[in-house]
């Protein structure tokens, strides 16, 4: 951070003994000039601090049922009660090969047999705990909303999953654009946990979540209307293209 605050244009270089006018106010409530004038002394990071996201100790879970599953191009016939806040989630999806239980981290991806591109279609609504109680099952368990394909890649064509590019647009336009390096937790941690006590069977499918982006954060709000495409694609792997129909 600086010493002082201060203003200039086009910073470059080393700036120690430029004349700067003072400011005063924080990030949270604006900055206002003072008029007064001081010279640089030395400069440290812009910023004090940032908000720090608080990484809980195991992963978010929830499930979708059997009938929650699309094909990678079909339309998703949305019901009128699902309508005013759905969302899109594009996210890496894992098949599990074969039954596991009590697998450990290191043992986890021989588990795997293959992946996939998913989009868990969300109506916020039902999820938002102001609104319905936070009911995330519930939220996106509707049917047609865990689009997945457009095929499985077998783990000896992806080596590592962790080294991914993952992409989502919206009738064209990017939403969401990241790697799967950023994921909190990965692909083996998160089998680790689902299989702990808990037998997973061969096909089940494991949703890993998605990075920053979706409708719900946008401002204005990103939520998806009536005709509206959504593109998920990840490389390597291929891409999902689903229309919202609303019923």
């Amino acid at each position: 951070m600086f010493d002082k605050w201060v203003a200039w244009s086009e910073p470059s270089g080393d700036l120690r003994g430029a004349g700067v006018e003072v400011l005063e106010g924080d990030v949270e409530n604006g900055f206002r000039g003072t008029g007064r004038m001081d010279k640089i002394e030395k400069l440290l990071s812009p910023l004090a601090k940032v908000p720090l996201l608080r990484v809980p100790p195991y992963p978010v879970v929830f499930t979708k049922p059997a009938d929650a599953l699309a094909g990678p191009f079909d339309d998703v016939s949305i019901h009128p009660d699902a309508q005013n806040m759905l969302d899109y989630e594009g996210e890496m999806t894992v098949v599990i090969g074969r039954d596991a239980k009590n697998v450990t981290e290191a043992d986890a991806l021989s588990y795997v047999l293959g992946y996939t591109v998913g989009n868990d279609v969300s109506a916020r609504n039902f999820q938002l705990p102001d609104t319905s109680g936070g009911q995330f099952c519930y939220a996106k368990s509707f049917d047609g909303f865990a689009p997945i394909g457009p095929c499985i890649v077998p783990p000896s064509l992806v080596p590592d999953p962790q080294e991914l590019r993952l992409e989502t647009r919206v009738n064209g336009a990017v939403r969401q654009r990241t790697g799967t390096d950023d994921m909190i937790f990965s692909v083996a941690k998160i089998i680790a946990h689902l299989s702990r006590g808990t037998t997973l069977r061969k096909g089940t499918i494991i949703q890993t979540g998605t990075p920053s982006g979706v409708g719900l954060f946008m401002e204005p709000k990103g939520f998806l209307q009536n005709g509206d495409v959504v593109e998920v694609s990840i490389e390597g792997i291929g891409k999902i293209r689903n229309k919202m129909v609303f019923e």
